[in-house]
């Protein structure tokens, strides 16, 4: 029913009420004549608020078919979805592994770099050195009696024998156990020796992995182990070489964050 067809409707019901309601001559009102035109009233007015909220549609139209459409579309775009999810999931494990063999080679090269690094565990023959401060002390030398300093080990002293040992070919290398990498600095405060954020005492042993013969004789023509040579001789400092065999020295597993750098000139 459209706007027009309710207009009419009304207005013919209006009229039938109008007239139903005004009284006759020749005979009184019954109830029946009042309440006939009341009903048409409600009925008419009940049709066209129908025509009204259906505007041109039917009211009672199944609308199932259309929530039919609509799941079925929505499982089409989730099944499309799952789809281009899988094929991208391939696409990235079939580049994960190409890139994977083309970096095999550079992680061999990791790999290997690790133990010259300091970063892996390492066996092998090599040596052994201690250094020792001097038993004795001031009064033992009588009026000749030298300067504290002469009876202590110091920062250079152990930097002379590191030195020595890299330059006799060793291999890998540990101050009081402690793994010695690129980054290791040897400090002396009195008497200690920090290495790594720890502090040792003496005697301070240094073991390095390389061939034996080699290390002893770049350690004989180091000045500066020469010079700690003789104070052992003139003051009682304590020196001593090792030959090891089979020594096992662990991998460094302290913090590799830098500080500080500054390029070699």
């Amino acid at each position: 029913m459209d706007d027009g067809a309710a207009g009419a409707s009304w207005k013919l019901v209006l009229r039938r009420v109008a007239r139903g309601l005004r009284p006759r001559r020749d005979q009184h009102r019954s109830l029946w004549s009042v309440g006939v035109p009341l009903i048409a009233l409600a009925a008419g007015l009940l049709f066209t608020t129908s025509a009204n909220t259906a505007d041109g549609t039917a009211l009672r139209d199944d609308r199932r078919p259309k929530l039919t459409q609509l799941i079925a579309e929505k499982r089409d775009r989730l099944a499309a979805g799952e789809k281009r999810a899988a094929e991208l999931r391939k696409s990235v494990d079939a580049e994960t592994a190409r890139l994977a063999e083309l970096g095999r080679p550079a992680l061999d090269q990791a790999g290997a770099l690790r133990q010259s690094a300091g970063f892996s565990k390492m066996r092998g023959p090599g040596l052994s050195i201690t250094l020792d401060d001097s038993p004795r002390r001031d009064s033992d030398f009588g009026d000749n009696a030298p300067d504290n300093d002469a009876l202590v080990v110091h920062q250079g002293d152990v930097q002379a024998v590191v030195n020595a040992l890299w330059a006799g070919g060793a291999e890998a290398m540990t101050i009081m156990d402690v793994r010695v990498i690129s980054t290791s600095a040897v400090r002396c405060v009195g008497n200690t020796l920090l290495l790594h954020g720890q502090v040792f005492s003496p005697p301070f042993k240094i073991t390095a992995i390389g061939e034996p013969t080699a290390l002893s004789r770049a350690l004989e023509s180091s000045e500066g182990v020469r010079q700690f040579r003789e104070a052992v001789a003139d003051f009682g400092l304590g020196y001593q070489e090792k030959v090891e065999k089979n020594v096992t020295l662990q991998a460094y597993d302290g913090s590799t964050d830098l500080r500080s750098a500054q390029a070699a000139r």
